[in-house]
């Protein structure tokens, strides 16, 4: 018998509480650190995130979530591309890819127009993923992340 290891998107449900947290903090604790508003979103991402009208997807392979992306609503034709993440043993696999064409087509289906997202210039594979996509830089506005030093965005037609 032929298995075929596929990576599969699928949306959260309060069962999948936890994944968001744990995939974020992992990088978060690599590269920079947790603040107080990671937390605050990561530890309660039911209120945080979809009770404001906002996304979570997860790519799950072989049968283990390895990856995890969220749309956050500023308003109903505007959203923050956030808290995304792939374990360290999933690089490679395309997760980061799948999560975003994911993301595009959920916001063509929804009628989004503006996806932007906040990043660091060392995440290096991360820039050039969002790059390969269509983000282009725009002005960063001070105090929403420490680590933030770049803001970029995709206008969707």
């Amino acid at each position: 018998m032929i298995t075929q290891n596929t990576v599969e998107i699928i949306p959260f449900s309060p069962d999948l509480k936890d994944p968001i947290k744990t995939l974020n903090k992992e990088w978060l604790q690599k590269y920079f650190r947790v603040e107080e508003k990671d937390e605050i979103v990561l530890s309660n991402p039911q209120e945080e995130i979809i009770d404001k009208g906002g996304m979570i997807f997860y790519a799950k392979y072989n049968g283990e979530i390895l990856g995890t992306a969220s749309l956050l609503k500023v308003d109903n034709t505007t959203f923050e591309l956030s808290k995304m993440a792939v374990s360290d043993k999933a690089q490679g696999l395309g997760i980061g890819n799948k999560l975003l064409v994911h993301c595009f087509a959920v916001a063509e289906e929804k009628n989004i127009k503006r996806l932007f997202l906040y990043s660091n210039r060392k995440l290096l594979p991360a820039i050039h993923l969002y790059e390969k996509f269509g983000f282009v830089e725009i002005a960063l506005e001070e105090g929403i992340y420490e680590r933030a030093d770049i803001k970029m965005e995709k206008l969707l037609p």
